[in-house]
């Protein structure tokens, strides 16, 4: 027998070969293969997760800013903690812990 014979019909048909080569080519060879839609939609994910966190910093920052704007007493507070800013007549000392 030849090897020819030993192969089904269906595998020597053209459109069944040009599919399969169409089929291997785009999940595999071209620029946009499977392996790189999976990265850029995996990518896509960790944005869309990055939006959510920096919208939800940006509403707690949002409301820190409004509650110093609107308090004098919170406003020292926080530039002395933050900024280690004093009144003239103080002294201000910072106090390190050793690691």
């Amino acid at each position: 027998m030849r090897i020819m014979d030993r192969i089904p019909k269906i595998f020597k048909n053209f459109y069944f070969i040009a599919g399969a080569v169409f089929l291997i080519w785009m999940l595999f060879i071209d620029g946009n293969d499977l392996i790189s839609q999976w990265r850029l939609s995996s990518k896509y994910n960790d944005l869309i997760k990055e939006k959510e966190y920096y919208q939800e910093k940006i509403k707690e920052v949002e409301m820190d800013r409004e509650g110093l704007m609107s308090d004098d007493e919170l406003l020292e507070k926080f530039a002395r903690e933050r900024y280690l800013m004093k009144k003239e007549s103080e002294d201000l000392f910072v106090i390190v812990e050793k690691e």
